[in-house]
C-alpha cells in the first residue's frame, strides 16, 4: 500500500491505496469526485485529465507511486460549481460544447492549463494543444471548442465580460431557433452529471462487480465450460453460465419482414453450443471488486473446437461455406428494387454508361464512454435495468423473454450516457447485469474496458456494392442497376432493414426513373452489425455519389452541374418512388455555387508539385423515421405549483432530447405565459414515460416532437378560459379540468412493398456537402482543409444543437472516408488503433450554410438533423482526391498507403 499527502482542490487529504491503483481510480472511487471520467483507460483520449503539480496529466494512467508527497491536485470539480462557473465552463455552454458531455472535463480542465501557460493561445495554438494532449470529442467536431478556449481567453484578459456568455432570451420571449442552452449543459461542464460509471460507485455496498469470459475466436463449437477454479476465488460470489439463465437465454432481433428465413432468436445471451464471433459472452463472474471478478474470469476454462471463420460476406456467401447458424442460409434476407421499366434496354441504348465497385466498412462507433449499467430488483421486485439504452421500450421487448421476466415486470432506465451515435439501438450488456440481478439478488454493476467495447457491441455492417447508371448525352439520368451484399455479421438484428436502406437510398438526391437492383443480408462471422448514423445511407450514397462524379468526367461536364441538371425537382420521384415532400436542392446547389467556384480557383492557384489541391462535391439525403405509420407518445401534466412536466422517452445519445423536447413544448405552451424554466422534464424510464420509440433514423424530432407539441397544445387548451386567458393548477382544478394530457403522432406514411416501391417516410432531410482536401504526393497522406455543408433540416428548433450535430457528423465523416475502421480485431481494438480522428485531423474551417424549408409533418415545421451530416461527407473527401490527384478511390477508408499507390500506378 502507498500513503500520500495531497492538496486536493484546495484541501489537503491523505490518501491511501495500492500499487495497482490509478490516480483516477482514488478521485473517483475513494474520494467520490466522479468528475473526472475514464473513457478509453489507456492515455488516448484524454477525459480523464487533472492538474497534477501545474501540469496536465491522464489520470488513467497515472499510478499514485507516481504523485509526489504533498502534490497538488485540481480536477473538474475544482474549477467551478453550478452556482459559480468558471469562464471555460460558461463558454462551453454558450458554444454548445457539452453535447453528450462526457469529454467535457477533461477538455476544461485541459484548457485551463493551456490558458494559465498562454492566456491569449491563436486558434492554432489550442488545437495543437488539445492535439498535443490527446484530447478526443467525438460529438462535436472541435470547432465549437476552440470557439470557447479562445471566447474564455477573452473574459479571463478582460476583453469581454463574463455575462456576454450568458443567454439573454428575446424580448418576444421565443426561444426556437435560438441557441437556448441545453438543460443537462451546467451539470456536464462542471462534472457533477453521473454517467453510468458513476452512478455504478453510488450503488448500496452489496453490489456486485461483474466481469465476462469472452471468446477469443470467431467461430467455434463449445465442448465444454469449467468453472470450478474460478468459484474458489477470492471475492467471487457466482460464476453464471448458460444454465442458470431463467428464460430462453437468447434475445430476439424482431425480424422485420416475413421473407427473413431467419427467426430472429439466433443471438445468445450467454452463448451455450457455439461461439459465432470474437467476444461472444460464455460466463459471467459476479464478485465483490472488478479485480477480483477478472481474476476470476481468466480462471474460467473453455474448450472450444475451431471452425471456419467467414470474417466478410464474400467468404460467408462461397460454396463451400457452412452454414453459421445451422438450418439458415448465410445469406437470409434478398431485397429487390424495381421501379419504372425494364433496365436492360436503356443501359444497351444509352449514350454513356458508366460502373464501378465500391466498399464502405466496419466503421466502429468509438464513443468516448464505453458501455457500462447496472441491475437491480427493486421493492416491488420488478428487475430495474440501467444502460446506455437508445430504444428502452424496444429493448424490453427484445431481452424479456431471453431473461424470463414478464415485460410489466421489467423496468428499463437510460442513465445519462457519452455518446452512442446508434450501436445502443441493439441491446448488449443490458443481458449480462439482468441474468446477474436475477441469479443472485444482488445489484449488479458492468462496464465495458475500450477493448470489450470494440468487440462486444455492434459496428457499422459493410457494403460490398456494384452500381451502374445510364445517362443521355445532355447528362440526364436514364437508368441506375445496383447489386449489393451487407455483411451484417452474425446476429440479425435489423438486418433486413439496413439492406432495405440500401435500396432507398442508393442514388437518393436524383430524379432516376428506372432503377433494377438487388441486396442480400449476409451472416459472418466479424463483429454483428448495428445501426450507426446514416444508417445504410453512408454505404449507399458513397457509392452514388462517387458513381456521378465519374459519370461527370466521361460526360465532360462539371460534377456540381450534372448534380444541379438531376436533383430532385416538381415531378420527380425518389427511388422508392415517392414525391419528395420539398424540393430544395437546387436553391442549396445555387448557394454553394459561388463557394465551389472559388474552392476550385484557391485549389488550382495552391497546388505545388508537392501538394496537390482538390474539391469535392457530394448530395445526401435521409428520411426521419422507421419506415411507413411510425409512432409516437408523450405526456405533459400541469403540477400544483403550476410548472408543466413533459414526460417522454426520446433517448439521448448526446444528440440534445433535453433541448429537443423543451423546444417543443415551450412553442407550444408559449402562449399561456409560462417560462422555459418552468417546464420540468421527466425522460427516459419507462416506468415513469410513456414509449416514445428508439431515438434512431433521425425519427424523435419529428415523431417525438409531434407528440411532445399535441400534449402539450392539448394542455394549454384545457388551461384556456373563455375569454382568452388561462387558467392555473388551482383554477383547473375548481372548474374540475383534467391536468394530464396525452399526446400521440403517428406518420402518414406508407410502407415499401417487396420491390422497394412505397413512401417510407414523411419527412427528409437534404444536405450539399463541398469538402477541400490536400493530398501530400510524397506519402499520399490526404489532410482536409475546409468542409462546407448546405443544410435543409426544416425549421431549426435549436441552432446550438443542430450545429453541434452537423459539426459532428461531419467529423464523423471525415473519419470514415480516411482513418476509422474495425477489420483487424486486434489492431482495432482502442481508439487510436481503430482511427478516431484527433482535433488536427478535423479542419478548423466547417461551414454550415441553412436553408429553412418548414416541413409540413414536422412539429413546428423541423425535421430530424442527426443523421444528415453522415450521408455522404466522406464521398466529398473521396472526389476531392480524385480532383486533386487523380486517384480515384472506392474502397474506405482511404489510407494513405492506398492513395500512394494509386499515384504511383499512374
Amino acid at each position: 500500500m502507498i500513503s500520500r499527502n495531497i492538496m486536493l482542490n484546495g484541501s489537503n487529504k491523505v490518501v491511501i491505496a495500492s500499487e495497482k491503483d490509478t490516480l483516477a481510480d482514488i478521485l473517483r472511487a475513494q474520494l467520490g469526485l466522479t468528475g473526472t471520467k475514464v473513457g478509453c483507460g489507456q492515455g488516448q483520449c484524454g477525459a480523464c485529465n487533472v492538474i497534477l503539480d501545474g501540469k496536465l496529466v491522464r489520470s488513467c494512467i497515472t499510478k499514485l507511486s507516481r504523485v509526489a508527497e504533498g502534490a497538488t491536485v485540481t480536477t473538474i470539480e475544482g474549477l467551478g460549481t453550478p452556482d459559480g462557473l468558471h469562464p471555460l465552463q460558461l463558454a462551453w455552454i454558450a458554444h454548445g460544447c457539452a453535447q453528450c458531455g462526457f469529454c467535457s472535463p477533461g477538455f476544461i480542465v485541459s484548457a485551463k492549463v493551456l490558458l494559465d501557460e498562454n492566456p491569449n493561445p491563436t486558434r492554432e495554438a489550442v488545437r495543437d494543444w488539445f492535439q498535443k494532449h490527446r484530447n478526443v470529442c467525438r460529438c462535436t467536431g472541435y470547432k465549437p471548442l476552440v470557439d470557447a478556449v479562445m471566447d474564455a481567453a477573452k473574459v479571463l484578459r478582460g476583453e469581454m465580460a463574463a455575462d456576454e456568455l450568458n443567454f439573454k432570451i428575446p424580448e418576444d420571449g421565443r426561444i426556437w431557433g435560438t441557441k437556448y442552452p441545453r438543460p443537462t449543459a451546467i451539470a456536464k461542464v462542471t462534472g457533477t452529471l453521473d454517467y453510468g460509471a458513476d452512478l455504478g460507485l453510488k450503488l448500496p455496498e452489496d453490489r456486485l462487480n461483474l466481469a465476462l469470459v469472452q471468446a477469443k475466436i470467431s467461430h467455434a463449437n463449445i465442448k465444454s465450460i469449467d468453472t470450478s477454479e474460478a468459484e474458489k476465488m477470492p471475492g467471487v460470489f457466482k460464476v453464471i453460465t448458460h444454465k442458470d439463465v431463467p428464460g430462453k437465454n437468447r434475445i430476439t432481433g424482431l425480424i422485420t419482414f416475413p421473407s427473413n428465413k431467419g427467426d430472429g432468436w439466433e443471438r445468445p445471451i450467454l452463448n451455450d453450443s457455439k461461439i459465432f464471433q470474437y467476444g461472444d459472452a460464455i460466463a459471467i463472474v459476479c464478485a465483490d471488486t472488478e479485480h477480483h471478478a477478472k481474476d476470476a474470469a481468466a480462471a474460467v476454462k473453455v474448450d472450444l473446437e475451431p471452425l471456419p471463420e467467414y470474417m466478410s460476406a464474400p467468404a460467408a456467401m462461397a460454396d463451400d461455406a457452412i452454414e453459421i447458424h445451422p438450418g439458415t442460409p448465410n445469406i437470409y434476407y434478398i431485397q429487390k428494387i424495381a421501379k419504372g421499366e425494364e433496365t436492360a434496354p436503356i443501359f444497351d441504348a444509352a449514350d454513356v454508361v458508366v460502373e464501378d465497385d465500391f466498399y464502405v466498412g466496419r466503421q466502429p462507433h468509438l464513443p468516448i464512454e464505453p458501455d457500462v449499467g447496472f441491475a437491480y430488483k427493486n421493492d416491488d421486485g420488478k428487475l430495474v435495468i440501467h444502460s446506455k439504452s437508445i430504444g428502452l421500450h424496444l429493448h424490453a421487448a427484445m431481452i424479456a423473454p431471453g431473461l424470463g421476466v414478464e415485460l410489466e415486470d421489467l423496468i428499463m432506465v437510460q442513465n445519462p450516457t457519452g455518446g452512442t451515435f446508434g450501436y445502443k439501438f441493439s441491446p448488449t450488456m443490458e443481458v449480462f447485469v439482468g441474468v446477474a440481478a436475477l441469479v443472485t439478488g444482488r445489484p449488479c454493476f458492468l462496464k465495458y474496458d475500450y477493448q470489450q467495447q470494440q468487440a462486444y457491441t455492434g459496428k457499422r455492417s459493410p457494403f460490398f456494392m456494384n452500381m451502374r447508371f445510364a445517362a443521355g448525352k445532355d447528362g440526364k439520368l436514364l437508368a441506375m442497376e445496383t447489386d449489393y451484399s451487407v455483411d451484417h455479421g452474425p446476429y440479425s438484428e435489423f438486418g433486413d432493414l439496413l439492406t432495405l436502406r440500401g435500396t432507398q437510398f442508393m442514388g437518393a438526391g436524383y430524379d432516376i426513373p428506372n432503377i433494377r437492383g438487388e441486396g442480400r443480408t449476409v451472416c459472418t462471422n466479424h463483429a454483428w452489425g448495428s445501426a450507426f448514423r446514416g444508417y445504410g445511407a453512408p454505404q449507399s450514397e458513397f457509392a452514388s455519389e462517387v458513381l456521378m462524379d465519374e459519370l461527370a468526367e466521361k460526360l465532360g461536364v462539371d460534377p456540381l452541374e450534372l448534380r444541379y441538371k438531376n436533383a430532385y425537382r416538381e415531378g420527380s420521384t425518389t427511388p422508392t418512388g415517392q414525391a419528395p415532400e420539398v424540393y430544395s436542392l437546387p436553391e442549396m446547389i445555387d448557394k454553394l455555387r459561388p463557394k465551389y467556384t472559388a474552392a476550385l480557383d484557391k485549389a488550382k492557384a495552391e497546388s505545388t508539385d508537392a501538394i496537390k489541391k482538390g474539391v469535392g462535391i457530394s448530395i445526401g439525403v435521409y428520411g426521419c423515421g422507421l419506415d411507413g405509420p411510425d409512432t409516437s407518445e408523450a405526456w405533459a401534466e400541469l403540477n400544483e405549483d403550476n410548472t408543466v412536466t413533459i414526460f417522454n422517452c426520446w433517448e439521448d445519445h448526446g444528440q440534445g432530447a433535453d433541448a429537443g423536447t423543451l423546444g417543443v413544448a415551450y412553442e407550444a405552451l408559449r402562449v399561456t405565459g409560462i417560462t422555459p424554466d418552468r417546464i420540468r422534464l421527466v425522460m427516459n424510464d419507462t416506468s415513469k414515460a410513456p414509449n416514445s420509440g428508439v431515438a434512431g433514423g433521425s425519427r424523435s424530432q419529428v415523431m417525438t416532437g409531434q407528440a411532445t407539441k399535441n400534449a402539450a397544445e392539448a394542455l394549454a387548451a384545457g388551461m384556456k378560459k373563455p375569454d382568452g386567458t388561462f387558467r392555473d393548477y388551482a383554477q383547473m382544478k375548481a372548474d374540475d379540468m383534467p391536468v394530464h394530457y396525452v399526446g400521440k403522432w403517428t406518420a402518414p406514411a406508407r410502407d415499401c412493398d417487396e420491390n422497394s416501391q412505397g413512401e417510407p417516410f414523411s419527412v427528409y432531410m437534404y444536405g450539399v456537402f463541398m469538402a477541400e482536401v490536400a493530398v501530400e504526393i510524397a506519402t499520399g497522406k490526404t489532410t482536409v482543409e475546409k468542409m462546407t455543408l448546405v443544410a435543409d433540416v426544416g425549421s431549426v428548433n435549436n441552432r446550438l444543437v443542430v450545429d453541434g450535430q452537423l459539426y459532428g457528423g461531419l467529423a464523423q465523416g471525415i473519419g470514415l472516408a480516411l482513418t476509422e475502421d474495425y477489420e483487424d480485431i486486434k489492431k482495432h481494438s482502442t481508439l487510436a488503433g481503430a482511427g478516431v480522428p484527433y482535433i488536427k485531423q478535423i479542419p478548423d474551417d466547417m461551414e454550415l450554410i441553412y436553408v429553412e424549408t418548414p416541413r409540413k409533418d414536422g412539429p413546428f415545421g423541423a425535421a430530424g438533423s442527426g443523421e444528415l451530416p453522415l450521408t455522404s461527407p466522406h464521398a466529398a473527401v473521396i472526389n476531392g482526391i480524385y480532383n486533386a490527384c487523380g486517384v480515384r478511390i472506392t474502397r474506405l477508408p482511404a489510407l494513405p498507403e492506398k492513395v500512394l499507390a494509386g499515384l504511383q500506378a499512374r
